[in-house]
C-alpha cells in the first residue's frame, strides 16, 4: 500500500443526501486514505437515532420540497441546503482521541475561516455543539452544526456552514439541533458577502493544515451549471460536439486537440484476426438478433475476446437517451424494450459456450426504472440457460435511484460495473448528464450491497496525469476491485477530440499505483476498453481464484 500523502479535497457539487451518504459510507468501511468530501445538497433535514422528530420537525418535509433522512451520527434534526457548505472529512482518527478530540478540529477550522472572512466574536458555547457568532455578547447565533462518527479509526459526517442559505428552513420548518431558544443564522445574515467557491478554497486550505501536514490534492467538478449543460445534446442536430460539448471542454481548460485526421501511434493499431472462433460468435449474434457493443463501438479487442470466450451484448436496443461527447451510440428516440431479448441472450450465450458473458446497456432514463429490471432478467435469463457462464452487468446510473439499482443487485451478477469515463473536472464536457459524485455513489452502493464492483476511465481527453492518480485514489477508497484505462478515440468529426496520445509506459504506471492504492486488479493499455481481459480480472480477484494461486 501507498503512503497516506495529502488530504484529498474533492468539489462535488450538489449532490442528492442519500447519494453522498452511501458515498461517505463505503469511503468510511472500505478507505485508508484521507478526503474531505465538500459539495451542498438540495433540501433535506437529517437527524440522528435519538433526535426527537415529534417536537422538532414542524412541517411535513415534502411540503416544503425537503427529504427526511435518518442517520448514524450524534445530534438531533438538522438542515442541508443550497447555499450550505458541508464538508465530510472521511480521515484517519485513533479512537484513542475520541469523537470530542475530531469534533474540536472540525471547531477549528470553522473558527479559523470565519476569522479569515472577517466574522468577528465567532467559537464555541460549552453547553451547545457547533461553532456560534456573537459568542461574548447576549446573543450568540448558530452559524455551523456539527455531527460525527468515530469507529476503526475511521471518521464519517462531519460539519455545515451557513453561506447564503434560505433561513426560513431552519427557522420556519425544524428546531435546528433541538436548540429552539438559540438562532441560527448565515455568513450573508452577517454581512458577509462572499461566495460558497470562495469559502470552499479556505475551507480547504485550513483543512489541509489539520489532516494532511499542509499537503492538499485537490480536484473539483464544474462550479457553475445551467439548465441546458445538464440536458442530453444532441449530435445529429445543432451544433453538437463543435459547439456546446467543446465550449464545456474549453471552460474545463482543455483549448484544442488533435486533428481527427492525424495518424495514430502504433501502439494504437490493433492487430485483428478472424478466426473460426470470431466467425461462429458473429453468426450466432445475428442468428439471434443481438446486438453485441464490441460491434457497435468498433472494439479493437473484438477478435481477442470471442476468441477467448468473452463478449459483450448491449440490451435494451440501439438507442440512449444521453449523448456523452465521445459516444456513438444512436441517441433517437428509443423503442420499447423487447420483452424476449433476455431469452435469446441467453440462449447466444449457451450456443457459444461463453465463460464470460458481459451485458451492458443504453442509458434508458425513458424508463421508470431505468431498464435495470430488463438487465437483472438477462442475467437470471443466462443463469439458468447455462449455469456455469459468469455475468457482469456494465450499466448506467440510474439516475441514482436506489430501488432501480437494487433491480440489479439482487441479481447478483458476479461483476457490477459502472464507467466513471473521466477525471472529475471533464465530467460536465464529457457526460452531461452523468456525474462523478454519483457514479462513485454507485459504486458505493454496489460494494455495500456485497458484489465485486469495476469501473474504467478514459484518458487524452485533456486531463492531467495528477487528476488521474486523484481518481485511482477515489476509486480505491470506494472500494473498487477492478478499474479499466483505455486510450480515448474519437470515433467522428463531431464527437470530442483527442488533446493527447497516451504512452504506453504512462498506462503501466498507473496499473502499478492503482495495485499500490488497493485496488485488486487494473488493465492499462492504451487498447483497453472495459470488457477487455473481463475474465482474467474477474478470476483476479475472486475468493477462488485466490486461493487456487496459493496452492500452486
Amino acid at each position: 500500500m501507498v503512503a497516506p500523502g495529502p488530504l484529498r479535497v474533492r468539489w462535488l457539487g450538489r449532490v442528492p443526501y442519500r447519494e453522498a451518504l452511501a458515498l461517505q459510507q463505503s469511503m468510511f468501511e472500505h478507505g485508508t486514505l484521507d478526503h474531505l468530501l465538500l459539495l451542498e445538497h438540495p433540501h433535506v433535514f437529517t437527524h440522528g437515532p435519538r433526535a426527537d422528530l415529534s417536537t422538532n420537525v414542524l412541517v411535513d418535509p415534502v411540503s416544503v420540497g425537503a427529504e427526511l433522512v435518518s442517520v448514524k451520527r450524534g445530534g438531533d434534526v438538522t438542515y442541508h441546503g443550497p447555499g450550505q457548505l458541508v464538508g465530510y472529512p472521511i480521515v484517519n482518527v485513533p479512537n484513542a482521541l475520541g469523537a470530542s478530540d475530531h469534533v474540536c478540529a472540525i471547531q477549528r477550522l470553522a473558527v479559523g475561516t470565519l476569522e479569515e472572512l472577517g466574522v468577528a466574536d465567532v467559537g464555541c458555547l460549552d453547553e451547545y455543539p457547533g461553532v456560534w457568532v456573537g459568542v461574548s455578547g447576549p446573543n450568540p447565533r448558530k452559524i455551523c452544526a456539527i455531527g460525527v462518527r468515530l469507529a476503526n479509526n475511521r471518521t464519517m459526517h462531519g460539519f455545515a456552514l451557513n453561506v447564503r442559505t434560505d433561513m426560513r428552513y431552519m427557522r420556519d420548518y425544524i428546531v435546528p439541533c433541538g436548540i429552539g431558544h438559540k438562532p441560527v443564522t448565515s455568513l450573508a445574515e452577517e454581512g458577509v458577502d462572499v461566495s460558497l467557491e470562495a469559502v470552499a478554497h479556505i475551507v480547504a486550505k485550513r483543512a489541509a493544515a489539520i489532516w494532511g501536514d499542509g499537503a492538499i490534492e485537490r480536484q473539483d467538478v464544474a462550479w457553475k451549471h445551467a439548465p441546458a449543460d445538464l440536458a442530453p445534446f444532441s449530435r445529429g442536430e445543432g451544433p453538437g460536439a463543435t459547439g456546446r460539448a467543446l465550449a464545456r471542454l474549453e471552460a474545463a481548460g482543455v483549448a484544442e486537440g488533435l486533428a481527427i485526421s492525424e495518424r495514430k501511434p502504433e501502439w494504437l493499431r490493433p492487430r485483428v484476426r478472424l478466426g473460426t472462433d470470431v466467425l461462429a460468435m458473429k453468426k450466432t449474434v445475428r442468428d439471434h438478433g443481438l446486438v453485441t457493443v464490441c460491434e457497435e463501438a468498433g472494439c479493437p479487442n473484438l477478435s481477442e475476446c470471442w476468441a477467448a470466450g468473452t463478449a459483450t451484448f448491449m440490451v435494451l436496443g440501439e438507442r440512449c437517451t444521453r449523448a456523452c461527447g465521445f459516444c456513438l451510440v444512436d441517441t433517437q428516440k428509443p423503442m420499447a424494450p423487447d420483452a424476449d431479448e433476455p431469452r435469446r441472450v441467453a440462449a447466444a450465450v449457451a450456443l457459444s459456450n461463453l465463460q464470460h458473458a458481459v451485458l451492458t446497456m443504453v442509458a434508458r432514463d425513458d424508463l421508470a426504472d431505468g431498464g435495470f429490471a430488463h438487465v437483472a432478467a438477462c442475467v437470471h435469463a443466462i443463469r439458468d440457460a447455462r449455469p456455469g457462464t459468469n455475468v457482469e452487468t456494465l450499466v448506467s446510473d440510474a439516475k441514482g435511484d436506489d430501488a432501480s439499482l437494487q433491480l440489479l443487485f439482487d441479481a447478483r451478477p458476479d461483476v457490477f460495473n459502472h464507467n466513471i469515463e473521466t477525471v472529475s473536472r471533464l465530467q460536465r464536457a464529457v457526460r452531461p448528464s452523468a456525474g462523478y459524485a454519483r457514479s462513485l455513489s454507485v459504486l458505493a452502493r454496489a460494494k455495500a450491497a456485497g458484489l465485486t464492483i469495476k469501473s474504467g476511465l478514459m484518458v487524452g481527453l485533456g486531463e492531467t496525469v495528477q487528476e488521474v492518480d486523484g481518481l485511482l485514489a477515489d476509486l480505491a477508497t470506494v472500494g473498487v476491485d477492478i478499474v479499466t484505462i483505455g486510450q480515448y478515440l474519437r470515433p467522428t468529426s463531431n464527437h470530442l477530440p483527442v488533446a493527447r496520445w497516451v504512452e504506453p509506459s504512462e498506462f503501466q504506471r498507473w496499473a502499478t499505483l492503482g495495485t499500490a492504492l488497493g485496488i485488486g486488479h487494473v488493465e492499462a493499455s492504451p487498447l483497453t476498453r472495459s470488457s477487455y481481459h473481463a475474465k482474467e480480472a474477474a478470476d483476479a480477484v475472486t475468493p477462488v481464484a485466490v486461493a487456487l494461486s496459493s496452492t500452486r
